[in-house]
């Protein structure tokens, strides 16, 4: 697969995620000390159809991406993102949300929240091409590509932060890896509760559609604000976390 990726017109270079970034999180660690350091995934940033569309998305305080994932065993685990939190808004007890789409093939999302350092919420979305997917604020978050074909996704997110990679790199992983068979739990966290699973969603509230390119936001971004506050958008996010 070649590196550079084609957006509207222009070649873009990837940030590349390879295996050892991903020492930590990997479940089968004696086959992982066998390998040598492959590339795993490509992370397009910042992408804009045009120099009008940018400086909208940058006034925004938004960032469109786009990642692309070729399918792989890690051992014997499906690949995945190295996984990460957001942090906090500045002066608010909630973090950033985060907007996934796929693009092409098929992506496993398994979102989990935290409360004082134990997790109470595991969710897992199996989504395709169209599928919108909303990671909640305070939702850890990992995508794994558990098909046989490439996945590419897109995203929207605020550009204010950096994402936290810690708690999930000190704990091995995730609440659960995906293996052939299934998801088991990581032994690694003191407790875990069963995963609920949900579906991809449409946001009306936000003219957010799946199916439609959500790239097209741009041309009405003040509706991706619950992205860069979140605080004041409560009413978008209640689908996902309603237990």
């Amino acid at each position: 697969m070649g590196k550079e990726l084609e957006f509207y017109g222009k070649s873009h270079s990837p940030d590349i995620r390879m295996l050892h970034d991903m020492d930590e999180v990997v479940h089968d660690q004696q086959w992982l000390r066998s390998q040598e350091n492959i590339e795993l995934y490509y992370m397009y940033r910042d992408l804009s159809a045009d120099e009008n569309d940018h400086k909208k998305i940058v006034e925004n305080s938004l960032r469109y991406d786009v990642t692309i994932i070729p399918p792989a065993m890690l051992g014997d685990e499906y690949v995945k993102t190295a996984g990460h939190y957001h942090p906090a808004v500045e002066g608010h007890n909630i973090s950033y949300a985060e907007l996934y789409q796929v693009l092409e093939g098929k992506a496993t999302y398994l979102l989990q929240k935290a409360e004082n350092g134990k997790v109470v919420d595991v969710i897992v979305c199996e989504a395709t091409a169209g599928d919108l997917v909303l990671v909640p604020p305070d939702y850890g978050h990992i995508t794994i590509n558990a098909s046989q074909e490439t996945l590419k996704m897109a995203n929207w997110v605020c550009r204010d932060f950096s994402s936290l990679y810690e708690p999930i790199k000190k704990l091995s992983g995730g609440a659960y890896y995906l293996l052939k068979d299934g998801f088991i739990k990581n032994p690694d966290y003191p407790s875990v509760p069963e995963i609920r699973y949900e579906k991809p969603h449409d946001y009306p509230e936000a003219n957010l559609f799946c199916g439609t390119d959500m790239y097209v936001m741009v041309k009405e971004i003040e509706k991706l604000d619950f992205l860069v506050h979140p605080q004041d958008h409560p009413e978008i996010f209640g689908r996902m976390t309603s237990v």
